[in-house]
């Protein structure tokens, strides 16, 4: 797959396996253990045009295509839970219901930006679900799992990862979940 990415735009990608110096450490250990690893490409792009619609308009890329990936925090009691939603860049992940059921929190947030830094080892603005905490559900909208091809964070804000919404299903923790972007 990697060249042949419709949703490209002006990018130039290439085998995200082969410039893992493009991608935050946890990212790239992960690749180096997934069986699709070689299904994605990585491109870099300027760091201050990483949000979303930016960096679709810039470069081209649809914002159909561009998945965002959510930290939220969920809390029951002192218990504090974290999941990752990864939504398509036109919708929003409904936190405060499916999220928040699905974690078991009697109140869910996006989780603050230090914490999201800190506990996933990548950049705000560069989160992605691969190479997430093995304790996190990646919660994906079926329209993420479905999708023909996708633009994700990297882990990094310089650069971005091409990926069949299947690879992203496929990850360890991942659900499909119904209901979850609006």
């Amino acid at each position: 797959m990697v060249g042949v990415w419709t949703i490209a735009g002006t990018l130039s990608p290439l085998p995200v396996l082969d410039r893992l110096d493009l991608v935050a450490d946890p990212v790239a250990a992960a690749l180096r253990s997934m069986a699709d690893g070689a299904r994605l490409a990585v491109a870099e792009i300027d760091p201050a045009l990483a949000d979303t619609a930016e960096f679709c308009a810039h470069y081209g890329s649809p914002l159909s295509a561009s998945a965002n990936c959510v930290v939220v925090a969920g809390k029951r009691g002192d218990t504090v839970r974290y999941a990752a939603c990864v939504v398509l860049a036109t919708t929003r992940a409904d936190v405060n219901g499916v999220v928040r059921r699905r974690i078991d929190a009697r109140k869910a947030s996006f989780a603050p930006m230090d914490d999201a830094v800190s506990l996933s080892g990548m950049e705000y603005g560069g989160i992605t679900p691969v190479g997430l905490p093995e304790d996190w559900p990646v919660l994906l909208s079926p329209e993420v799992a479905a999708a023909p091809e996708l633009v994700i964070g990297s882990g990094l804000r310089g650069s971005k990862i091409l990926v069949p919404g299947e690879v992203l299903a496929k990850l360890p923790t991942a659900e499909v979940v119904e209901g979850l972007a609006r």
